[in-house]
């Protein structure tokens, strides 16, 4: 899976940290997924979509591996 939250988060200009503390979760998780080392569960990805105010499938995309 890849994903454009380090781009979503700059457009609102959200430090990893603010954005973790939006959402409930350590800055280490954030950077986590956006290295595509962690895939988040459907509740963590709703909850950013609820920050960026965009459909999950704006920030996640299958890659061809998935």
């Amino acid at each position: 899976m890849e994903n454009t939250i380090k781009v979503e988060r700059a457009i609102l200009n959200l430090t990893q940290g603010e954005l973790a503390e939006k959402i409930g979760v350590s800055r280490q998780t954030i950077n986590s997924i956006e290295a595509n080392r962690y895939v988040p569960s459907t509740v963590l990805a709703l909850k950013l979509s609820e920050v960026f105010n965009k459909p999950v499938n704006d920030f996640f995309k299958l890659s061809a591996d998935d």
